[in-house]
């Protein structure tokens, strides 16, 4: 059974580390690298969430370490084609609010890790084209999502759970979208399901 890094602790790690980083945007950003770089956007990810930290400090050691779980069992959800992905999110006790602004911070993530940096020819047109400019159009919307005052609770939490599981099929959607292009011409998928 595969170890789950849980949101508070995560976003406790990060916040004791030093990291400007919250558990949502860091696994954004992972879900994102993943779609584009697979198992090689591994460095470059903890580099960019780590930054600024001081490297001495044992709690960004403790914080690396959870940072580690988190992104073997992503990279593994998304390589072996699992339906357990999940976006990092509060848990279900925490009001529709704060699950709804985590949410946002986790669609700015993957939006930044699929985005930014030096793209090809080729990736830049992939993320043009269809279905992944309307994954990237639908989820700068929900960037902006908010809980409607108006609205009861009961509303709220359907409208949330229905994001939630856009935001997660669209994540694996990209990656599923991007394989072709996370390897060298001519060799094999490293992360196909043998």
């Amino acid at each position: 059974m595969e170890e789950r890094i849980g949101h508070d602790t995560m976003d406790d790690a990060l916040r004791r580390s030093g990291s400007t980083w919250d558990a949502s945007q860091a696994h954004g950003l992972l879900a994102g690298r993943l779609a584009i770089h697979g198992a090689d956007s591994g460095f470059d990810w903890l580099s960019q969430v780590l930054e600024g930290t001081d490297p001495a400090n044992a709690l960004r050691a403790e914080c690396e370490s959870l940072l580690g779980t988190l992104f073997e069992t992503t990279y593994r959800q998304f390589a072996e084609r699992l339906s357990a992905f999940t976006p990092l999110l509060p848990d279900e006790d925490d009001p529709t609010a704060i699950r709804a602004t985590a949410l946002a911070h986790w669609c700015e993530g993957f939006l930044h890790g699929l985005v930014a940096g030096e793209h090809g020819d080729e990736l830049r047109e992939r993320l043009k084209a269809e279905p992944l400019a309307d994954i990237i159009r639908d989820l700068l919307q929900i960037t902006r999502a908010a809980v409607d005052e108006d609205c009861d609770e009961e509303s709220d939490e359907a409208a949330y759970a229905e994001l939630v599981e856009y935001v997660r099929v669209a994540a694996q959607l990209a990656y599923e979208e991007l394989a072709d292009l996370r390897r060298p011409a001519g060799e094999p998928a490293a992360d196909a399901v043998h």
